[in-house]
Formats: structure tokens, C-alpha cells, sequence
């Protein structure tokens, strides 16, 4: 009897621990989870507020294989998500081709990607917003744009990636 109650005593316990570890594992991926903004005008309250430059992602989510590949390879890996988190403001520019978008936001992407001259997905610029309220307009400071990194080695993706975009941050550091 007193070997039935100590076996049941440490499945509990291992069953409490399984739970507590599968408890702490769902709160890390809430932590690890970037925040992407769609309206650059909030990302640019965030980047004012935070002292970080956009990282301004223009993607076919519904359709452009590339950026798939981009976010799978990279958005999604541990180091970016660190990068991400301590250097930049994330905003997303969508051109979906099977759901339709707030005409807003249709409107402020097509604004973007005409201002930036992106041709094609997946494109990252990185900028800052400066306003000028007695002239009453805008202008897009850019620190530099990146894609895929086609030439990495593979598995080494989100490492070519980075390399990049630190680059970009500290060619820019002084702006």
C-alpha cells in the first residue's frame, strides 16, 4: 500500500512538472512573438517614442512564395526575433491578392511602395518618417532596403540577413 502511494506520488509530481514546463513554454512563445504594425502612422508614433528606425516589410502574404520562404527562414528565428525586438519597428505592407484590405491601409501601402520604388516581394526598408507640419508633409528617411538573402548557405539564412541589416543600422547610426 505504501509502494502504491509513493508511485502515485511521483507520477503527480511528474505530471506537475510536465504541466508547469508545457505552462512555461506558451508563456516564452507569447514573449517571443514580434508585434507587427499594419498603419505606419502608429509605427511611427512607436518608432518616435522608441528611438528605432521602421523596418518597413513589403509582402505578397497570400501569394509571394519569397516572402514565405523569408519569414520561415528568418522572421521566425530565435536571434531575428531578438534583433527585431532591440533595434527596429516592425510594420508590415501587405498586397494580398485573395482578401481584401481596409482601403486605408490599401492606400497608405500603395503610398509607401510607390514613395520607396519597391518593384518586388519581398522588400525591406528600413526608414524613419519626419514630418514637417508647417509645410504640411512628409518625407521617408532611408537607411537602405534589403530581400532574401538569396546567397547565403543554406540554413545560414537568417544570419546572411542580419549581417545585412545591422550593416544598414550602423551606416545609418548617426541619423
Amino acid at each position: 500500500m505504501k509502494n502504491k502511494f509513493i508511485l502515485f506520488a511521483i507520477v503527480a509530481l511528474i505530471l506537475n512538472i510536465n504541466s508547469e514546463a508545457q505552462s512555461n513554454k506558451k508563456m516564452l512563445a507569447k514573449e517571443e512573438k514580434l508585434v507587427w504594425y499594419t498603419n505606419a502612422l502608429k509605427a511611427d508614433s512607436v518608432s518616435k517614442v522608441t528611438n528605432k528606425p521602421i523596418f518597413a516589410f513589403f509582402t505578397g502574404s497570400d501569394w509571394c512564395g519569397w516572402c514565405h520562404k523569408l519569414q520561415r527562414h528568418v522572421f521566425a528565428k530565435e536571434k531575428f526575433i531578438a534583433w527585431a525586438k532591440k533595434n527596429v519597428v516592425l510594420l508590415e505592407l501587405d498586397f494580398p491578392r485573395s482578401k481584401q484590405l481596409p482601403i486605408e491601409i490599401q492606400q497608405q501601402n500603395s503610398g509607401l511602395q510607390q514613395a520607396l520604388r519597391v518593384q518586388g516581394y519581398p522588400t525591406i526598408w528600413v526608414i524613419k518618417i519626419e514630418k514637417d507640419p508647417i509645410k504640411n508633409s512628409v518625407a521617408l528617411n532611408t537607411f537602405g532596403s534589403l530581400g532574401y538573402p538569396s546567397n547565403a548557405i543554406a540554413g545560414k539564412e537568417e544570419d546572411a540577413f542580419l549581417e545585412s541589416a545591422n550593416s544598414i543600422l550602423k551606416n545609418n547610426s548617426s541619423k
